[in-house]
């Protein structure tokens, strides 16, 4: 009778145990969901409700210019191909101007010739001067801007005509009133403006 005792007795420990241990995880889960209920910041989440916060840049046309680096020396430049093409005579360079540009291959540099007048000798700058859209560079990955649309952040192909080392003069692909998105968003992305 008593052996019979000491099982009922280890039977009822063992299932109060297992209510006590079932009672603890009920309680852990309505702790850590309560924890979840109150507002925690949260990047991702916050992302996913409202957006993912921005900086923009609206998009207008307005005069700018562009400074294309020159090593000038005797009121001689010698550039690559590319700077040549973008260069003519008439444009300011420091504190004078361009005065001819060589369409032909300097042989003795592998070079075209720029030549100057007024130029001081060391790094000047080529002025380019026009009326158009004009964004900074780090806005624009492969030819392509990202563009604020009704919340989202959209891919937007562009042609960039000129640039310097901190912005470019787009000829195609932006209008007036286009929100470009400045900060590193993917295409799809939820996003809102951050004054």
């Amino acid at each position: 009778m008593q052996k019979i005792k000491k099982t009922k007795l280890k039977h009822i420990l063992y299932v109060a145990l297992v209510v006590l241990m079932a009672g603890w995880v009920v309680f852990r889960f309505a702790a850590v969901a309560s924890e979840n209920a109150r507002y925690v910041f949260n990047a991702a989440r916050v992302a996913a409700d409202s957006g993912a916060p921005i900086q923009t840049l609206d998009v207008a046309t307005k005069s700018g210019t562009l400074y294309l680096p020159l090593s000038v020396q005797n009121n001689r430049a010698y550039v690559s191909g590319d700077v040549a093409a973008n260069l003519k005579a008439g444009q300011r360079i420091g504190d004078g101007q361009i005065v001819s540009v060589s369409r032909k291959l300097d042989l003795d540099t592998g070079r075209f010739v720029v030549r100057t007048s007024g130029v001081s000798d060391g790094l000047q700058f080529a002025q380019f001067t026009t009326t158009g859209h004009f964004i900074p560079l780090y806005a624009i990955n492969n030819g392509t801007v990202m563009v604020a649309q009704d919340g989202v952040a959209v891919s937007r192909d562009i042609t960039v005509a000129r640039q310097d080392a901190e912005n470019a003069y787009v000829s195609s692909g932006l209008n007036d009133g286009d929100v470009v998105i400045l900060s590193s968003v993917s295409a799809g992305t939820k996003v809102r403006v951050v004054e």
